[in-house]
């Protein structure tokens, strides 16, 4: 069980960036982009009635979900601290989502953040999901660096912008060039 406090928090000052970056997006009428909330349930507060103790009620789907320029997006954010990213840090039910949601039309992907290079990275949900079918396969349950052949590097405004918006339109162009 995760618990606040423990491993659930890890990956905050990724999302940080990206919540301003949604912020600006927004600001600037270029997208509309949600975090979603994970539902918990608190099991202990202080005498302010802060949150000290509480579990994760049900498994997210992903972290974020929104609009750009009327295409439907969704998206995770993860933390690599070395160059093998293991697969454990991404969930079938994540996966599944993400597969019914490109069904529809929508656009998935994932920002990755190299936190050793300090490097962040647009990685389409199809690159995810071929490195997934590998591991349900049979092979390796992680993907080093060099193995990324579809992803694109992210620019960053100082520590508090990432420009995921980059790599959509470039994924997306790539897409429009396979029919």
């Amino acid at each position: 069980m995760s618990t606040w406090g423990g491993h659930g928090l890890r990956g905050s000052t990724l999302e940080d960036m990206i919540n301003r970056t949604n912020d600006a997006y927004r600001q600037h009428k270029l997208a509309l982009i949600q975090k979603v909330p994970t539902p918990i349930t608190p099991i202990e507060m202080n005498k302010n009635r802060q949150i000290t103790l509480a579990y994760f009620d049900q498994k997210s789907t992903v972290d974020y979900i929104g609009v750009v320029q009327k295409i439907p997006v969704c998206f995770d954010a993860k933390e690599c601290a070395v160059e093998t990213f293991p697969l454990q840090n991404v969930h079938e039910h994540q996966i599944s989502f993400m597969k019914d949601f490109e069904e529809q039309g929508g656009c998935a992907f994932f920002v990755l953040f190299y936190t050793e290079r300090d490097e962040m990275y647009y990685l389409p949900f199809r690159e995810m999901l071929r490195f997934w079918e590998r591991m349900k396969n049979g092979g390796r349950k992680s993907f080093r660096f060099e193995e990324l052949e579809d992803v694109y590097p992210l620019k960053r405004s100082g520590e508090f912008l990432c420009h995921y918006l980059e790599g959509l339109s470039e994924d997306l162009d790539s897409r429009d060039g396979e029919d």
